[in-house]
């Protein structure tokens, strides 16, 4: 591997890394367009396939520090992750037989959607007490099977989507949304990661150095997290802008290959 295409790798793995332990999703989203347009991996599909296995590694690395943090909602978490491992496989099956470029376009939508929803709910500071019982567990179950299909669908740890999903599922607080999605993040990862490693879609050595770099970015990014746990707006809007400004570069780049094509 060329010196600077590990250098670059290392520093995306570190802003992967802060990402996922500040706000618990968006470390995918990063990911993939960091390995593509920064790196330089050509293929969509590798991209995603080294992206999922290192927003797994650096997912676990973060989980460590909210756990320590008393963050984590356990019981919600397994349930949301054993649910959302069951649509990941599947997500990304589907996934490997659509365009890449299509697949990088289609990944910027949801994005958009996911960040208004964000927005919409930045005011309320959520139920520090709650507790997953057979009365929400269907809920939670079905965000956690849907949020696995569009992880695994699009290559990502989904954590994007967890959040989220976890909020609107249980009416956790931001930051335990945060952290229990962690739990979720590295099994869609690693699940995902698995069924790319299969077809040979996963640039080993890129990963590694990714995964390094991650490891420490997360452990940053974990302890700012916890420091603006009182300012849950303040979360809610980083996670939103960043859904944002990421996606509009990926829609530009998506266009620009349109038309060059065309």
């Amino acid at each position: 591997m060329p010196l600077i295409e590990a250098l670059l790798a290392a520093v995306s793995g570190g802003i992967v890394g802060i990402v996922l332990g500040l706000v618990g999703g968006g470390g995918s989203i990063l990911a993939v367009p960091l390995l593509v347009y920064l790196v330089g991996v050509t293929n969509p599909h590798v991209a995603i396939g080294t992206s999922a296995l290192s927003v797994a590694a650096s997912a676990a690395s973060a989980l460590v520090g909210h756990a320590r943090a008393g963050t984590v909602k356990w019981r919600c978490a397994l349930m949301f992750a054993a649910a959302g491992s069951f649509g990941a496989f599947g997500g990304s099956t589907l996934g490997q037989a659509i365009d890449g470029q299509r697949l990088l376009f289609l990944f910027a939508i949801v994005m958009i959607v996911v960040g208004l929803t964000m927005l919409r709910g930045r005011g309320d500071p959520g139920n520090p007490d709650v507790v997953c019982t057979r009365t929400n567990a269907p809920k939670v179950v079905g965000f956690g099977l849907g949020s696995g299909a569009f992880s695994g669908f699009f290559g990502i740890g989904g954590g994007f989507l967890i959040v989220p999903g976890l909020v609107a599922a249980t009416g956790m607080p931001m930051l335990n949304a945060i952290g229990s999605s962690l739990v979720a993040v590295t099994a869609f990862g690693l699940t995902t990661a698995a069924s790319y490693a299969i077809s040979g879609l996963i640039d080993w050595p890129l990963a590694a150095v990714f995964i390094g770099g991650g490891i420490v970015g997360s452990l940053v990014g974990g302890g700012i997290s916890r420091r603006l746990a009182a300012r849950t707006s303040a979360l809610k809007t980083v996670f939103a802008v960043l859904i944002f400004l990421v996606a509009a570069y990926m829609l530009w780049q998506s266009g620009r290959a349109f038309w060059e094509v065309a």
